[in-house]
């Protein structure tokens, strides 16, 4: 299995709303990609509630059967319109992809 954890951090504002409207907008987007290629086992969308300096923004949580089936999700256009998307809101972004 592979587990695929991704971090942003937002900007203050961005395409005309804040950081808060758009991490709720970034989880109903990346939502609308669980189950989107075979191999895909979970996906979960959480918003940060600490509000630290030190907190992430929004966070993706993901599972696969394999490689095969991450890559399958990276390449597949629906995410990479998604990642674009998210691109747009994003200071800083951080992922880890690791098997177990």
């Amino acid at each position: 299995m592979i587990k695929h954890i991704v971090v942003w951090k937002l900007k203050e504002s961005a395409n005309g709303r804040t950081a808060a409207e758009n991490a709720a907008e970034m989880k109903a987007h990346l939502e609308a990609l669980n189950g989107l290629v075979p191999g895909m086992g979970m996906l979960e969308v959480g918003l940060d509630i600490g509000g630290t300096p030190a907190s992430a923004d929004v966070a993706l949580y993901s599972e696969f059967a394999d490689v095969d089936a991450l890559h399958a999700y990276q390449v597949h256009p629906d995410h990479v319109a998604e990642a674009l998307f998210c691109g747009q809101l994003c200071a800083e972004r951080i992922l880890i992809d690791y098997g177990v």
